[in-house]
C-alpha cells in the first residue's frame, strides 16, 4: 500500500457528489484497489453508498435545529462549522482503515464547505499534502456560455481557496446529446471558441461581464479542462489516471 490519497468530491447541490463518489468506489473495488468512503454531510438522509466514515455519528442536523432552535438553513451553517471542531474524530478514523484511496463526499451545498473557514481546516487538518479536488460541474448549468463561464469562475474561486491540484469534471454528461457534450468539452478546452461563443451571445451588459470573466479564466487555461462522467462508469478511468499522474508520476498502481 502506498501513502493515501484524498479526493474531495466537490459541487453545487445536485451535481452529482455522492453518485460519483459511489461509482468510483465500486470502480476501484472492480480493479482491486483498496478505499474507504467518507460523508461529511450532517443532514444527508439518503446515500447510494454505507459511509466508512459518517459525520453523522458526531453531528445530527435535526439535533441541531432542536437544540439551538434554529431553521434548516442555520443548522446547516452551524454543522458546517462543527464538522471542523471533530476533526480529530475523522482524521482518527480514516486512518483506523488501510487504505489507498479516500473518497470524501463534502456537504450538497457548495459554500457550506467551500466558503467557510471549516471546510480548509478540515484538508489541511486531515492530510493536505495528499489531497486532490474533484470538482463536479451540472451539466444542465453550462449548456450555454454565460452558464458555463459562470460554473468555470466557481471552480476557480474553490481552486483559490484550497490551492490544491484540481479536477474538474462534467457530470452526468451521459445525459447530453454528442453535439452539447461536444461543444461544452470544446469550450473547456479551447479558449477562441469559448470566446467566440460569449460574443455571439445578444450585446448586453451580462455579456460585457462575461467577457471580462472570460478573460481571467484564459490566465488559467489549464484550469478549465473538464472530464466527462456518465454512468456505467464511464469517464471514471481518466479521473483515475489524472490523479496517478499528479501523486505518482503516471505509475499505476493497477500493475502492481
Amino acid at each position: 500500500m502506498k501513502e493515501k490519497i484524498f479526493i474531495y468530491f466537490i459541487g453545487t447541490a445536485g451535481s452529482g457528489k455522492s453518485t460519483l463518489t459511489n461509482s468510483f468506489k465500486l470502480w476501484l473495488e472492480m480493479k482491486s484497489l483498496d478505499s474507504i468512503t467518507v460523508n461529511l454531510d450532517p443532514g444527508v438522509e439518503n446515500l447510494p453508498y454505507l459511509p466508512d466514515v459518517d459525520i453523522r455519528d458526531w453531528i445530527s442536523l435535526n439535533e441541531v435545529m432542536k437544540n439551538y432552535g434554529l431553521g434548516p438553513n442555520g443548522a446547516q451553517i452551524a454543522c458546517a462549522d462543527m464538522i471542523a471542531l471533530n476533526a480529530e474524530d475523522i482524521k482518527n478514523s480514516i486512518n483506523s482503515f488501510q487504505s489507498d484511496y479516500i473518497l470524501i463526499d463534502t456537504p450538497g451545498q457548495l459554500e457550506l464547505f467551500v466558503f467557510r473557514e471549516s471546510g480548509k481546516y478540515i484538508i489541511d487538518y486531515i492530510d493536505k499534502e495528499h489531497s486532490i479536488i474533484a470538482y463536479l460541474i451540472d451539466f444542465s448549468l453550462a449548456k450555454n456560455p454565460s452558464s458555463f463561464v459562470s460554473q468555470m469562475l466557481l471552480s476557480l474561486n474553490t481552486n483559490f481557496r484550497f490551492k490544491l491540484p484540481q479536477m474538474n469534471i462534467l457530470s452526468k454528461s451521459d445525459l447530453l446529446d454528442e453535439k452539447d457534450r461536444d461543444k461544452i468539452i470544446l469550450w473547456s478546452k479551447d479558449k477562441y471558441a469559448l470566446s467566440s461563443a460569449v460574443e455571439s451571445q445578444s450585446p448586453s451588459i451580462y455579456r460585457e461581464m462575461n467577457e471580462k470573466i472570460l478573460q481571467i479564466l484564459e490566465d488559467f487555461e489549464n484550469s478549465t479542462i473538464l472530464f466527462p462522467i456518465g454512468k456505467d462508469f464511464y469517464g471514471i478511468e481518466d479521473l483515475y489516471t489524472k490523479i496517478q499522474m499528479q501523486f505518482h508520476g503516471g505509475e499505476d498502481l493497477l500493475k502492481d
